[in-house]
């Protein structure tokens, strides 16, 4: 398959959407306004309409992409063709972060969401600026290991809890993101279906249960009040 960077002369690209990405996103928005400049003559910026794809698995993995607007779903394919989601990127967040260190392929594919605004660095021009600020190398090795972290408790709930579980889990960390009772659903069901490893006629089954309950109230637009939190979680 074709990788899209391949593609970039049919995306339009913008000085703006470039300096808005270096300067807001956690890697580089630590850097001073001459280093900031220096990152800028680096990275390419692009335009991708909802359900393109960046990259899919297969693709060479030259280029690190980082979200400045929109909304990117990582997902991989199991043998049966069965789709599991791995993250979704928002604004700030990064993918093919790997391709720095070693000459690979990407494992899954990158998907867009809705229409979306994205930062691109080539893995040579990256790898200068790294020598350069050491401080980029830690925030990305930082994310790496919030990643394995997420990993490895996404594979310890796939192999010890309830479907019941997987799901209140969930929305609770969805709660002490948004400190409040009330969370937006960062993604479709069918999206968190695959996430939590179950299907989105469960997902809505389950939901309806915990509203029979007391525990939640589902709400138009994809929100949802938490009630009972306590209750939610001795599922």
């Amino acid at each position: 398959m074709e990788n899209k960077e391949c593609q970039l002369c049919h995306h339009n690209h913008s000085d703006t959407h470039t300096s808005s990405c270096v300067s807001l996103v956690p890697i580089f928005n630590h850097l001073e306004n001459k280093q900031l400049l220096e990152v800028m003559d680096m990275v390419y910026s692009a335009t991708y309409e909802k359900g393109e794809f960046l990259y899919h698995a297969g693709d060479t993995a030259e280029t690190l992409y980082i979200v400045n607007k929109g909304k990117i779903r990582i997902y991989r394919l199991s043998e049966s063709g069965k789709e599991q989601l791995v993250r979704i990127l928002t604004p700030g967040s990064y993918t093919g972060e790997l391709a720095l260190f070693k000459e690979t392929v990407h494992e899954a594919f990158a998907q867009t969401m809705e229409d979306s605004q994205v930062c691109m660095v080539k893995r040579s021009d990256l790898q200068k600026l790294l020598y350069k600020f050491p401080a980029i190398s830690l925030k990305i090795l930082t994310e790496f290991s919030n990643r394995l972290d997420e990993s490895e408790k996404q594979t310890t709930r796939f192999a010890t809890e309830s479907v019941e579980t997987r799901i209140a889990l969930f929305l609770a960390e969805c709660m002490d993101e948004h400190v409040a009772n009330e969370i937006t659903l960062p993604m479709s069901k069918k999206d968190l279906a695959s996430y939590l490893g179950t299907t989105p006629e469960t997902i809505s089954r389950k939901f309806a249960q915990f509203e029979d309950l007391g525990y939640i109230k589902q709400k138009p637009n994809k929100k949802i009040e938490i009630i009972d939190i306590d209750g939610l979680l001795l599922l």
